[in-house]
């Protein structure tokens, strides 16, 4: 089981494929959407870091407008495997960045984001899903992804949820003001 707390100093954001040609499809996308946007932009606010991944680019097309406008700087590691940590560039990326508390949201829930989460989970990594930042064509699938996740020890919890346990319990910062208008 992960540590279900989240640190500000070791927390890193994995966006996996939110593309254009796959979120539409999918079931409940528009909260996924908003979901990716909320945490985007919090992590933003707490100047802490993201990286993105895109299933070949060529043919599941970029990532959401709307998703891209959201992070500080976006860039993406290209990718063709299901798990990240099977992409030798994104399982470099995770190693730089040094960080052991992921943040896991994306599309499939039962397919890229699952895979992800349980192997990053089985290399040591505190791995947390938030759920409505999530998406699967089926809703069958991401409710199936879900267990498995549960079953595995990783910790399934809200962007919301993820957000106000980054302020660290400082309810009187000018960050957790930024934060509570985000979500709002």
């Amino acid at each position: 089981m992960g540590n279900a707390k989240l640190k500000k100093d070791d927390t890193l954001l994995v966006v996996i494929d939110f593309q254009e040609k796959i979120i539409p499809a999918m079931h409940g996308s528009e909260k996924a959407i908003d979901a990716a946007v909320k945490l985007l932009k919090g992590f933003g606010i707490l100047g802490l870091p993201y990286i993105a991944t895109q299933q070949y680019t060529k043919g599941l097309g970029e990532t959401l407008q709307k998703v891209r406008e959201a992070a500080d700087g976006f860039t993406y590691i290209e990718k063709s495997a299901f798990s990240l940590l099977a992409q030798p560039e994104a399982a470099s990326a995770l190693k730089e960045a040094g960080r052991k508390s992921l943040v896991l949201i994306g599309a499939e829930a039962h397919v890229c984001v699952l895979q992800s989460a349980i192997d990053l989970a089985e290399n040591g990594y505190d791995v947390h899903v938030a759920v409505d930042g999530i998406a699967s064509r089926e809703k069958f699938s991401k409710k199936t992804a879900i267990k498995q996740m549960l079953f595995a020890g990783i910790i399934v919890e809200t962007a919301e949820s993820v957000l106000f346990k980054l302020l660290e319990n400082d309810s009187r910062s000018d960050t957790f003001k930024a934060i509570s208008k985000l979500v709002k």
